[in-house]
């Protein structure tokens, strides 16, 4: 069966580059009826933001992503715990067993030792294995003086991944130090626990970020040295801005949350997200997550960095937006409303509104503030367009043209261009004489 995880590190709120790795690793799953597994990775005590776990789960749950094991899930499951703060002494166990068998030590350097062995190297870590070859019964009696535990790289290696993104990498030994496992504070490092955790947890895909294809060389070297079977690897390429560099806060909005307050739809996003280095091969641009889960294929995802097309975004959520009937639009209107500080209208009005305005609108918060007219009589007018527009006879005609809508029979689109237009022309006048300050009047 296939089992894979979403393991974010809790130390800010769900970024889209996070929320596209856990949809491709939910798809993966679904696709191959297997089980979608999320773990916390709270080992880096430094950086912890204390609400990001609430938020990844809230956010997950909006996107329509939702756990099969894990933390969020009740009951959480048969491999936890889920958290890796939690399972502190399964890492010392397997660290010590490490040692044990001659392929990982005690490391007592200094923070200055450290810092005189980087600027020998340049800046670029670096580290000399002084103490790889320290006798053990001298390591061990200095166990209680402060140190960390590394793993012993071999020499004169070649570490093959055949990764399903990007095809047969290789690395050299030589480009390979000798990993710190376990800190000062006992913690252990991503490299430890991830393949511990990915181990006890049965994973079979490991789905991430190419940052981490560097580090793949050590973690297949500690499934080696335990004896365990690897998982399939699959390193998702960068998401970039339009010059090809790293997206970031510089490039627009990079949260999760930020494209829910500005008002896109689960289904857009997530559309959106998927299509950041994945297709079917066939050009459809519009997916449901439903209709992925059928076809997701990790074949057909593209090794090439990823463009993170804001207008794209915008084009795919206003086609979700036009394929959602008016009632379902007008149940997500309310907070825009309260956002905006306008009252609501009667609910079969919004939905006639919403009927209007489904062409115009990309975003949600659209069909409250760009049709305010709507809802709101003009409390100013545009005064580049009143001195244009706004002529010596525009009241009377306005008026005019009052007078003779309330005397319609039927109030449709047709009879009121009708009714416009055979009015301007008895007053020998183009249809702009009116159109224009009509307008004005309505809307301001």
């Amino acid at each position: 069966m296939v089992r894979v995880r979403f393991a974010p590190s809790p130390t800010g709120f769900l970024h889209v580059g996070g929320l596209r790795t856990a949809l491709y690793n939910y798809l993966l799953a679904r696709r191959h009826g297997g089980k979608f597994l999320l773990r916390i990775e709270d080992t880096d005590r430094s950086r912890l933001e204390p609400k990001a776990v609430p938020n990844i789960l809230e956010n997950l749950c909006w996107a329509g992503i939702y756990p099969d094991e894990g933390v969020g899930c009740e009951p959480e499951g048969d491999h936890g715990p889920y958290v890796q703060s939690q399972r502190l002494d399964i890492y010392r166990r397997y660290a010590h067993q490490l040692m044990e068998k001659g392929l990982a030590y005690r490391c007592f350097a200094t923070t200055e030792e450290l810092a005189a062995m980087r600027a020998s190297h340049g800046g670029h870590g670096g580290y000399d294995r002084r103490y790889r070859d320290l006798p053990v019964a001298e390591a061990e009696a200095r166990k209680d003086e402060p140190h960390v535990i590394r793993m012993k790289v071999p020499d004169g290696e070649t570490f093959e991944i055949d990764d399903l993104v990007r095809g047969v990498v290789r690395f050299d030994s030589s480009q390979v130090d000798d990993q710190v496992l376990v800190k000062t504070d006992g913690f252990p490092t991503y490299h430890l626990a991830a393949v511990v955790d990915d181990h006890e947890m049965e994973i079979t895909h490991v789905i991430r970020g190419e940052e981490w294809l560097t580090s793949t060389p050590k973690h297949l070297l500690l499934y080696r040295f335990f004896g365990w079977q690897p998982p399939r690897f699959a390193h998702l390429s960068l998401v970039v801005n339009a010059q090809g560099k790293k997206l970031s806060k510089r490039d627009g909005d990079v949260s999760v949350d930020a494209y829910r307050e500005q008002g896109y739809l689960p289904a857009g996003l997530i559309n959106f997200l998927a299509l950041l280095g994945w297709s079917n091969g066939d050009n459809r641009e519009l997916w449901s997550l439903e209709d992925m889960e059928k076809v997701f294929a990790l074949e057909r995802v593209q090794s090439s960095p990823a463009v993170f097309d804001f207008d794209k975004l915008r084009h795919i959520n206003q086609q979700h937006l036009f394929a959602m009937d008016e009632a379902s639009i007008a149940d997500l209107l309310p907070p825009w409303f309260e956002k905006a500080a306008v009252a609501m209208p009667e609910r079969a009005y919004l939905e006639r509104v919403v009927a209007l305005m489904k062409q115009r609108c990309t975003l949600l918060g659209d069909f409250v503030e760009q049709a305010r007219y709507f809802y709101l009589d003009p409390e100013s007018y545009d005064e580049a367009t009143v001195k244009k527009r706004w002529k010596a006879d525009s009241a009377e005609l306005v008026q005019a043209y009052q007078s003779r809508l309330e005397g319609l029979p039927e109030w449709q689109a047709a009879a009121l261009e009708a009714t416009l237009r055979q009015l301007c022309e008895e007053k020998g006048l183009g249809a702009a004489a009116l159109i224009h300050p009509v307008r004005l009047a309505l809307s301001g």
